[in-house]
């Protein structure tokens, strides 16, 4: 509950940061699925792994806690390698280099990175689900029929207006909030079952995770009121193994990035972001990432891609929606029972959310293939090379995991952590095959892809609405100093 309040707490601080002095956009800031494959990398290291439960473990009929402390151990772990990585993250942004590296990036690099950010989680979602298989295609059932079959079914609400007085309004429930519907109907049937005594009340059993009254000792003994602060697992630790493996997650965190500045543009009717802002946006993401290695999260902060999507469907576009949200972030983490009361969830619901939200982010990958020539053997050799060794090392690598010995135990772990890490491995490998590999760029699908950004600067507003990425608080006059020229960070026309 304490750390689920963190990441409430940081991601309202870095939503803050990003739509005030960032890229200025409507993007909530939140926790990355690109750093939990070398996170879980991490790990998987012989001194990270979890110690066997013993007979000193508390288990009663609510809960199954261990009294340990290697949990810290392994959070600051991951709070230096976010941390040190995230640095990274800032030079590339503030240094203007995101720019140059672009030149070289194209969809067949992005499709594998993002496809096998999702479906190497899929391990994630089955363990949950598999707590009750029921239960988790129950709510994967109703995320279907209320995202894809019930949306344009609009409901009548109340409403109130200072000169129209109360009146009836339809809004589109089922469009705007189908997860949170899908999460709250399971969790009472969960509450339904577990009353009529559906589900054992034998820890042990994997069935006695859909009880609602599983976790309610965390509830109970959470406090109400808590302030998150830097340093609170102790003082984080560094290791070469886990910088270069977090720097995986980064690369992706930015090229997942890009990609989302500019749809959410296009979403908001704004021009396309400039140059000057895209690298203010990636450097303030690395900000972020600092704040929430400092803060100990255990995660980095990316744009939400789930967020832009909701943009387009809610039609609300405001900045100022955006940063009020972020200042609700900041107040729920603030209050502990809310972070608490979110752990309860029926572990079995949290698998079925996962393998929605895993599937999407996969298909997303997918789709962007589509600015690329797939009857191209070219093409079909890199992306299937890059996928296949994307699984087959990490794979190998988990089931041997002497298989690397250089004789260098940080050199072993460096290799190990890269390796295992299956983004990296696709993404470095595209990226190199790609570039190296003789092809048009209209094989390449680089034409069609920049041709989209180009397409949208040409077509896009005046050159008044440009200005909406400048800084805010008088900030844009340092745009006139001449240092500004060598500074890719600030608006200078």
């Amino acid at each position: 509950a304490e750390v689920l309040s963190t990441i409430f707490f940081v991601s309202g601080i870095t939503t803050l940061l990003q739509t005030t002095l960032g890229v200025r956009l409507p993007i909530i800031q939140g926790g990355s699925f690109s750093f939990l494959a070398p996170t879980f990398a991490i790990l998987s290291l012989p001194q990270f792994k979890c110690p066997a439960v013993t007979g000193e473990s508390n288990i009663s009929s609510n809960a199954t806690t261990v009294d340990s402390g290697d949990w810290r151990i392994r959070m600051r772990e991951i709070q230096g390698a976010i941390m040190i990585s995230s640095m990274f993250q800032i030079f590339i942004g503030f240094s203007g280099i995101v720019g140059f590296l672009l030149r070289f990036i194209g969809p067949i690099t992005v499709a594998p990175t993002i496809t096998l950010i999702g479906l190497s989680l899929f391990h994630v979602a089955a363990e949950h689900a598999g707590n009750h298989w029921g239960v988790a295609f129950t709510t994967v059932a109703l995320i279907t029929i209320f995202s894809q079959m019930l949306t344009n079914i609009e409901v009548p609400l109340p409403g109130y207006r200072c000169k129209k007085g109360f009146f009836v309004a339809h809004s589109p429930v089922f469009r705007l909030f189908p997860i949170i519907l899908a999460i709250f109907v399971s969790w009472m049937i969960c509450a339904i079952v577990t009353a009529a005594g559906g589900f054992p009340d034998d820890p042990k059993n994997p069935n006695f995770l859909a009880r609602t009254d599983a976790r309610t000792i965390v509830l109970r003994e959470s406090k109400w009121f808590r302030f998150p602060y830097p340093g609170q697992w102790g003082t984080p630790t560094v290791s070469a193994a886990g910088v270069f493996g977090m720097l995986a997650g980064v690369l992706a965190s930015i090229i997942e990035s890009i990609g989302d500045y500019y749809a959410c543009a296009r979403l908001c009717g704004a021009p396309p972001p400039p140059k000057h802002a895209v690298n203010r946006g990636i450097g303030m993401e690395g900000i972020g990432c600092l704040i929430t290695g400092l803060w100990g999260s255990g995660n980095g902060t990316t744009s939400y891609s789930q967020n832009i999507g909701a943009l387009g469907i809610t039609k609300v576009g405001s900045l100022r929606v955006i940063q009020f949200a972020g200042m609700i972030l900041v107040v729920m983490g603030v209050i502990g029972k809310i972070g608490a009361l979110f752990t309860t969830v029926p572990g079995p619901i949290v698998g079925g959310v996962f393998m929605v939200m895993f599937g999407i982010v996969a298909a997303v990958g997918i789709s962007t293939l589509q600015f690329v020539d797939l009857n191209s053997s070219r093409n079909l050799f890199i992306i299937g090379l890059s996928l296949m060794l994307g699984f087959a090392l990490p794979w190998y690598l988990d089931k041997h995991p002497g298989a690397i010995a250089t004789g260098s135990r940080e050199v072993d772990q460096i290799i190990t952590v890269l390796l295992k890490t299956n983004m990296a491995v696709a993404g470095i490998l595209a990226l190199f095959l790609d570039n190296a590999i003789p092809g048009t760029p209209e094989e390449r699908g680089i034409n069609r892809w920049r041709s989209i950004v180009t397409q949208e600067e040409d077509e896009s507003g005046s050159l008044a609405s440009i200005h909406i990425y400048d800084l805010p608080f008088g900030l844009n006059r340092l745009s006139k100093l001449r240092i500004a020229r060598f500074l890719p960070f600030l608006p200078y026309y």
